[in-house]
């Protein structure tokens, strides 16, 4: 029995400025008729950001107009970009993260970008450069209408918990089939400084005022209990975040452009395109730190802050 009700659902917004397209009935919309650019006016950037918070990822088509300096342009205008913290960014360029088959696998697991640092990112831009004639679709799932629709008892135990996130994780298992060697080479820079940070598990959305859970693929293991108790909790919220009635499936042309609120979703990559080449080049928007449902704020926990003497 679902908890969700009328408000939830993913329907058009008949007072958009826009031309807006639900594409799945709890998340994600397309947007007709704009091209993404570093000279959109804020009511357009506006009305751009309040789809993105009511539909949690938006997508455009045909925008071949884009290079690696207008994507750059457009997410100064949309927000603060910012770079990877340990990932090197595309050569020539200041924020841009390359996402690209040639390394011979590509990050199929469940996850919110980044969220091994206490103010992840606000939202990411993902333009699509290269995509394989078939596969490579990317999913994207719904954090707010799958903490709705959490049985009363399930939403009283996760509104008080906490989880350790951290970029030190099962790379193997993220990865799948990939080589130990190519394992370890995206460890050393993946992970080449340690983060660990305590995030709500409900983080209440700064704009929105909705309530979404928070997991991923960056989950160690909720704060106060041990580390199988945890995976089992885990799996239990995990595969309800992800159920296919709270997802939304996008199959990548060349050109496209998605944008979704990190704050409030989850996404990965289906792995099932072989020896195909699929590239993309992913801009990152700044955020806050996460707030609880009682107003208690994320807190890192590494790297630690050592006090440096006046």
């Amino acid at each position: 029995m679902t908890n969700l009700t009328h408000e939830f659902v993913n329907a058009r917004d008949a007072d958009a400025l826009l031309d807006i397209v639900p594409v799945a009935g709890r998340i994600g919309a397309e947007i007709r008729g704009v091209k993404l650019s570093g000279d959109l006016d804020q009511v357009a950037i506006a009305a751009i950001r309040a789809a993105l918070v009511r539909h949690k990822v938006i997508f455009f088509r045909d925008q071949d107009h884009l290079d690696d300096a207008a994507q750059e342009a457009f997410a100064e205008k949309f927000g603060k970009p910012i770079a990877h913290p340990t990932v090197p960014v595309v050569d020539g360029s200041k924020y841009l993260l390359e996402l690209d088959s040639k390394e011979g696998y590509a990050a199929s697991s469940w996850h919110t970008d980044v969220t091994f640092v206490d103010a992840y990112p606000e939202a990411s831009i993902l333009r699509a450069i290269t995509i394989p004639e078939a596969g490579g679709d990317t999913l994207w799932a719904n954090g707010v209408t799958a903490y709705q629709e959490l049985p009363v008892s399930l939403r009283t135990l996760v509104d008080g918990l906490w989880a350790l996130h951290t970029n030190l994780y099962d790379y193997a298992g993220t990865f799948g089939e990939a080589d130990r060697k190519r394992v370890e080479e995206h460890r050393k820079v993946f992970a080449s400084t340690v983060y660990e940070t305590e995030h709500p598990v409900v983080r209440v959305h700064p704009e929105s005022g909705e309530r979404a859970l928070l997991l991923g693929h960056f989950v160690k293991q909720f704060v106060g209990l041990n580390s199988a108790d945890s995976q089992r909790l885990f799996s239990v919220l995990q595969d309800h975040i992800t159920k296919p009635e709270n997802t939304v499936r996008w199959r990548w042309k060349p050109n496209d452009v998605a944008i979704w609120d990190n704050r409030a979703t989850q996404h990965r990559a289906i792995a099932d395109f072989g020896p195909q080449r699929r590239t993309l080049r992913r801009a990152t928007v700044a955020g806050d730190v996460p707030v609880a449902i009682d107003g208690s704020r994320s807190r890192v926990i590494k790297p630690e802050l050592i006090a440096v003497a006046a």
